[in-house]
């Protein structure tokens, strides 16, 4: 694999300025930065600043966080570390971690909770959406120390063709079993968002959560 320094950001300003509060988003497979551009549009959280991420490794055209088929753990383990990278340059220039979330989907699901659950200090906010955990076990014993305080929202579809959904519903259960702060939201859908539900849902949290 062919390892940067730091990753490619796209950056989206905040329409209240100034603003400390980030969300940081990563796509899934085959996909990029460009392709998460309507988001802010949609969430409408003038107060927030956003960080559209690309993977660092090339994908039929998009970008990808880990070798998918193959084993995964080598790009997962690399792309957490370079996620922790651009975690401490934000928090650096002036972001408090506490108003710093985390946005993924599929890959970048997995990759959301992978690093967020493990970084010091805590983030502000978790969601992942239609992705799956990477060795929960792993994961459990790795988690930073204050890594149950941390609120995470984890969405998925009855009909995701993609990764199906029972298999980790039940990773889900096994983390809030573990004490993390966790909370499990289904929707009838495919391998995508849900439109207007799932992204209320998503504003209510980050509200919640990163909102001053």
């Amino acid at each position: 694999m062919n390892t940067p320094v730091s990753l490619r950001v796209e950056s989206v300003p905040a329409q209240q300025v100034p603003s400390r509060a980030l969300l940081i988003v990563l796509h899934g497979l085959g996909d990029s930065s460009q392709g998460w551009e309507w988001l802010p549009g949609e969430l409408r959280l003038p107060w927030l600043e956003y960080a559209l991420v690309n993977a660092p490794d090339s994908y039929y055209g998009g970008y990808s966080w880990y070798d998918l088929p193959g084993d995964a753990g080598p790009g997962v383990r690399r792309s957490r570390e370079l996620l922790r990278h651009l975690i401490d340059e934000r928090i650096a220039a002036g972001h408090p971690p506490e108003r710093i979330g985390i946005l993924g989907f599929s890959q970048g699901c997995l990759m959301t909770f992978d690093v967020g659950w493990r970084v010091t200090p805590r983030l502000g906010a978790l969601v992942g959406i239609s992705g799956y955990i990477h060795d929960s076990e792993a994961l459990l014993r790795e988690l930073g120390p204050e890594a149950r305080q941390v609120p995470a929202l984890f969405t998925h579809g009855t009909q995701d063709p993609v990764v199906p959904m029972v298999p980790v519903r039940g990773q889900a259960q096994v983390l809030k079993e573990a004490g993390l702060n966790l909370e499990w939201r289904e929707f009838a859908k495919a391998h995508t968002v849900a439109g207007e539900p799932e992204i209320q849902l998503i504003r209510d949290f980050l509200t919640r959560h990163l909102g001053s």
